[in-house]
């Protein structure tokens, strides 16, 4: 067996390999997306509010529809959740690409349908993730995080690269309709998955009671709940406040093509993170992980002080690396830990959690700015991310894997 064999020994099961070009295929088009909806806004006279308005509704859309994802996705088949939350998606960046295409598009149009295409994000999102441990037995598991982390962040990285060509060159409209076409080619390739029927989630209490045995599971677990926390602030920081107000400086600066570039450092970065998590297994990998988050301070401290664009590709680099090598440690420490009919619900109050303050850093990066200019929101924003991992360290059952409050599943 060669050394690639040996790494990709996941792809052996076609259920695997349907889940990872399932989502390659999404992602690809997520990647031109975010770059190619920002300057759609800007083209029609919105200003840094407007584009915020516009990206915080898929995000908190997004954000409250993960409970109602992870309890679906713990009831019923994981995949058929993914085939419809791909077509809705689809139909939905459709008809954003069209209105651009067609000079139809607006602020609200863009929102509403913003909003639509974020909610079937939020169902989608607990069942992929929990979906990794139904389609490959529990020795190839670290290893399929790792694969399937490298062709989301691959498709990203080539996403985001094409993202400030096609804008620059024929409009951020393409860019939209390329999601759109990324969506619809992933729902057969979910539909052709298959899981053992005793791996299934199955029926249980009422929506109420499901979310609670959720809650517990969650909220039971410092080295959970306290990460969650941690990613919440580099959250807010990184995808609300520079999602927002790195497009205003890069069209002040070295414009729209550059800021392609450096998005796509950050994902080129999260490919070797993801790489050196497949060989490098740290002893206390959960609390190697979460300090090493905290460099996502650097990019953001390098935007606020106007620094050029090659600088600022290194430190987007070197936040992604810290983010791809966590990812799968984070993924693996879940799947291993949590019994499998709760992790989708465990998920979801993970991604809620991390995520429910980018709507509001996105909404109020545009008058923070306005009010007390962007490399002060910056900075600021830079400190809360060293406090936040600081807190984290100090949490015993982050340093020492023992006291995590449960033994794993045997691998």
């Amino acid at each position: 067996m060669n050394k690639f064999q040996k790494n990709a020994q996941a792809f052996q099961h076609s259920s695997f390999r349907y889940l990872f070009f399932g989502r390659l295929f999404t992602v690809l088009g997520n990647g031109i997306a975010p770059i190619a909806l920002a300057f759609a806004v800007l083209d029609i006279g919105g200003s840094a509010s407007d584009l915020g308005m516009v990206v915080a509704s898929r995000s908190l859309f997004n954000v409250l529809f993960l409970l109602v994802g992870g309890v679906i996705a713990d009831r019923y088949s994981r995949s058929r959740v993914l085939v419809v939350s791909a077509l809705v998606a689809a139909v939905s960046q459709a008809f954003v690409a069209w209105s651009v295409l067609e000079g139809s598009a607006s602020v609200i149009s863009l929102t509403l349908l913003g909003a639509l295409n974020g909610a079937s994000a939020g169902i989608a999102l607990p069942a992929s993730s929990a979906l990794v441990p139904q389609v490959v037995p529990a020795r190839h598991l670290r290893q399929a995080n790792a694969l399937i982390q490298l062709g989301v962040y691959g498709g990203t990285v080539m996403g985001a690269s094409l993202g400030g060509v096609i804008t620059s060159a024929v409009g951020p409209g393409w860019g939209l309709a390329i999601d759109a076409l990324g969506f619809a080619a992933s729902a057969p390739l979910y539909f052709f998955i298959r899981v053992n029927a005793e791996k299934a989630g199955t029926l249980s209490g009422n929506i109420l009671q499901d979310l609670k045995e959720g809650w517990a599971e969650f909220a039971g677990r410092s080295w959970i709940w306290s990460i969650v926390v941690q990613f919440a602030v580099i959250n807010v920081a990184f995808n609300g406040i520079v999602v927002v107000l790195g497009p205003m400086i890069a069209d002040a600066s070295f414009g729209r093509t550059q800021w392609g570039i450096i998005v796509a450092a950050h994902s080129a970065g999260l490919i070797a993170g993801s790489l050196l998590a497949m060989k490098w297994h740290p002893r206390r990998d959960l609390f190697t992980g979460a300090m090493l988050a905290g460099l996502y301070a650097l990019p953001i401290f390098m935007l606020s002080q106007n620094a050029t664009a090659i600088w600022l590709i290194a430190g987007f680099f070197i936040a992604g690396t810290t983010l791809g090598l966590f990812g799968v440690i984070w993924a693996h420490s879940l799947q291993t830990h949590i019994p499998p009919d709760k992790l989708a619900r465990v998920y979801a109050y993970d991604a809620m959690g991390s995520f429910i303050a980018i709507p509001f850093g996105q909404l109020v990066a545009g008058p923070l700015a306005a009010k007390y200019d962007m490399s002060n929101v910056l900075l600021m924003s830079a400190l809360a991310v060293i406090i936040a991992t600081a807190g984290v360290g100090l949490v015993p059952a982050v340093r020492q894997p023992e006291k995590m409050g449960v033994q794993p599943r045997s691998l």
